[in-house]
């Protein structure tokens, strides 16, 4: 019995079928591209905007003279931004990456829509911990002029209040790097065992154990403080007089 012979491959291409499928997707891609543009014009448009609406809003609400109080207008005096304009411009771009995000979204799920949308969240945050920052210098500047205020010409006014204020600015710089999510395994421990030392002294000072202990302590401290300001400054010694050889009664007799 003889075997059949075998048919060559018939090999064949559907050129018409393939130019179907790129001009479908060509015609899928287009108006995807133009909603993409249409979006990001309206988005510039809208973040420049807002990016005015809220350089007014702040300045209105007084936030240029919060910054001059904490001391950060005199730090950004030779940027050509201040404080106000910091913040304004990261609110801009803030909102002009909220409209790429919209704009790639246009084209399905796609690794940018989502990274923006990290981006975009960060921001947020980080805008509030700017005027943490901003918030924290100007009430540890103000309790910093009270305490000097109040100690008066004490010889340790100066130390103490510059003691209070670093105290508020460092509890201010940690609360703003946990709000950023910036080396929060360090900045959560920190805070939290600052604020634990503070309850734990009053705690301990309302209970009384500390009362009697401190007291005597200040009143020392106080009393020498105060020995010390009632003494003034110190008077200058008169300097020696020269010795005049040629005067008789100096001369040694032999």
């Amino acid at each position: 019995m003889s075997r059949p012979l075998p048919q060559p491959l018939a090999l064949s291409v559907d050129f018409g079928q393939g130019f179907t499928d790129a001009w479908s997707a060509v015609a899928r891609f287009v108006p995807k591209l133009l909603a993409f543009l249409v979006i990001l014009l309206i988005g510039w448009l809208v973040a420049k905007l807002l990016a005015r609406f809220a350089d007014r809003l702040l300045r209105k609400a007084g936030f240029d003279k919060l910054a001059e109080r904490s001391g950060v207008a005199h730090a950004l005096k030779d940027s050509p931004y201040d404080a106000t304009g910091i913040i304004v411009k990261i609110l801009y771009y803030g909102i002009l990456l909220v409209v790429l995000q919209l704009g790639f979204g246009v084209f399905g799920p796609n690794p940018v829509s989502a990274m923006i949308a990290d981006v975009v969240g960060w921001l947020a945050k980080a805008i509030v911990a700017c005027v943490i920052v901003v918030v924290a210098l100007a009430i540890a500047r103000a309790v910093r002029d009270i305490v000097a205020s109040a100690l008066g010409e004490a010889p340790y006014a100066k130390v103490v209040s510059t003691v209070v204020w670093a105290s508020i600015v460092t509890l201010g710089v940690i609360a703003a790097l946990g709000q950023a999510e910036i080396a929060t395994t360090v900045t959560g421990p920190l805070l939290t065992a600052a604020l634990a030392a503070i309850a734990g002294i009053l705690i301990v000072g309302v209970g009384g154990g500390l009362i009697h202990p401190m007291r005597d302590r200040w009143e020392r401290w106080l009393s020498s403080a105060e020995r010390a300001t009632a003494r003034g400054p110190a008077r200058p010694t008169r300097p020696a007089r020269p010795v005049d050889l040629e005067a008789p009664e100096n001369i040694d007799p032999m």
